[in-house]
């Protein structure tokens, strides 16, 4: 009697974790008929595939689809400029960085782009800098204020890509593609170092200072350029945005105007999980930060010695001038940029969108196998509920 108790047991066990677990290898293999069965373009043939009109439908506040589908493809590959003060390819090089990204930068800095409220998370100092950071998602601004400091010094020591290897141990490789004599607008390459169990990070940036009676926006952002290859490491990231105003302010000594803020709006996509990406942010950001300081002022005394200036530095005094009523007029225009985001994002294909039933029934058949639990459920339905909103946004 023992014996067959015990046979019934052992029989009703198997018979549950068959039912539990056939859902699983059901799901399993159908991913595996379907991965065989289909395979993106991107990884058929990364190097000629269309990344920028593909990559690029990621929505950001201050860069647009089709902001990015109007800029030049840039193919120079060496620093081409001419006697007469104008540059090959100059059209090329005024229309990547334009004044659309001056307009966005204005709205940005005056908290007029119509985005969500910034929530802060740091606020630290030293005798002679304040930086304080806020956030809103994997969005970043920051205000940065050296004392004793002219906005022009902190322009040039920013935008000096040779002696920003010199203090800034993130950044292992800077170089100049392309320059223009009469915008300063320029295309760099930059190659970034990640912690170990991340390769490096390759930038193609385009930028370009804006001079607004002394108060300077500079425009930094990821642009397309199939002169440089991309290659499996170091990853490139696509989208980049890193822009900031550079302003002088009163200092909290005298109540003078001798200091120098900056404003800076920060994103990119680095290709790793944000939630892994906020965190690093978070407990490095000071790290970095705090570095700022000591570089400008052994820059500060270079300059004050006589040091020549490099490229760059050269670069960052040749801007475009505005007026400070041009910005103000820049800021308060009601311009059709959150029309064009709002069309960008009613524009979507119901070819590529994920089947919410599929999301779902997945979920079901993943809770079913993992946990009988409530809490697991739980979890996992509102995982797929939000993955079948985000197929319905692809």
């Amino acid at each position: 009697m023992f014996h067959y108790s015990t046979v019934v047991v052992v029989t009703d066990i198997l018979a549950n974790l068959v039912t539990f677990i056939a859902p699983l290898w059901i799901a399993v293999i159908f991913g595996v008929v379907v991965g065989w069965a289909w395979k993106p373009k991107w990884a058929i043939d990364p190097n000629n595939y269309d990344w920028k009109n593909t990559f690029f439908k990621i929505r950001v506040p201050w860069i647009t689809h089709s902001d990015l589908q109007n800029q030049p493809d840039y193919s120079t590959t060496t620093t081409t400029t001419t006697s007469s003060g104008s540059c090959e390819n100059e059209k090329g090089l005024k229309c990547i960085v334009n004044e659309h990204d001056l307009q966005n930068l204005c709205k940005l800095v005056e908290e007029k782009d119509g985005g969500p409220a910034w929530i802060q998370m740091m606020d630290r100092s030293t005798p002679t800098m304040r930086y304080q950071a806020w956030r809103r998602d994997l969005e970043y601004r920051s205000r940065t204020v050296f004392e004793d400091a002219s906005p022009e010094l902190v322009r040039d020591f920013f935008w000096d890509d040779e002696y920003r290897l010199r203090w800034d141990d993130m950044i292992v490789h800077a170089s100049t593609i392309q320059e223009c004599e009469v915008t300063g607008t320029m295309i760099v390459q930059w190659v970034r170092k990640f912690p170990f169990f991340c390769s490096d990070r390759e930038y193609i940036i385009g930028r370009r200072i804006w001079d607004a009676e002394r108060a300077y926006y500079c425009v930094t952002k990821g642009v397309p350029c199939s002169s440089v290859p991309r290659h499996s490491k170091p990853k490139r990231v696509d989208l980049y945005y890193s822009s900031y105003c550079v302003r002088a302010v009163k200092s909290r000594k005298d109540d003078q105007m001798t200091a120098c803020e900056v404003l800076l709006f920060h994103y990119e996509d680095m290709g790793i999980p944000w939630e892994v990406a906020k965190l690093g942010v978070r407990q490095g950001m000071w790290g970095a930060v705090k570095k700022f300081d000591p570089g400008l002022r052994i820059y500060k005394n270079e300059r004050d010695s006589g040091a020549p200036l490099s490229q760059c530095a050269n670069n960052a005094k040749i801007n475009t001038k505005v007026s400070a009523d041009y910005v103000r007029s820049l800021e308060d225009s009601t311009s059709n940029i959150l029309e064009m985001e709002n069309q960008d994002s009613s524009d979507k294909p119901t070819g590529k969108s994920i089947p919410k039933l599929l999301v779902i029934g997945g979920a079901i058949a993943l809770a079913c196998t993992l946990d009988q639990g409530l809490v697991t459920k739980a979890v996992l339905f509102g995982i797929a509920r939000r993955f079948g909103k985000f197929g319905r946004r692809l």
